[in-house]
């Protein structure tokens, strides 16, 4: 690793963690959180059905076949991601400014 680009915290944090100085300050309360939030979050508790074109079906299989996951669970992903905020609507935003011109 680089670490040219890197500022002196950085560095300093890289030169413990290869020392093998780095030592979490995880309590088993805080994991405990994380634990029961990511199988909240994970839930998948409700089933939907959807029409899709066939070539976006087919768009949507290979995707996840190149990333190694049913197509399932990239589509519930992708929504996921999307009402969680982490996923935008490029092309609505680009409509909304050629109206506004």
């Amino acid at each position: 690793m680089s670490t040219e680009k890197l500022n002196k915290e950085e560095k300093e944090l890289l030169d413990a963690f290869e020392a093998d100085e780095f030592k979490s300050d995880l309590n088993e309360k805080r994991r405990t959180q994380l634990v029961k939030l990511a199988e909240t979050t994970s839930k998948k508790d409700k089933r939907i059905n959807i029409r899709i074109s066939s070539r976006d079906l087919e768009a949507l299989q290979r995707r996840a076949l190149e990333e190694g996951l049913p197509y399932q669970s990239l589509v519930s992903s992708v929504l996921h991601k999307y009402v969680s905020g982490g996923l935008k609507d490029v092309s609505a935003k680009k409509e909304r400014h050629r109206v506004h011109r």
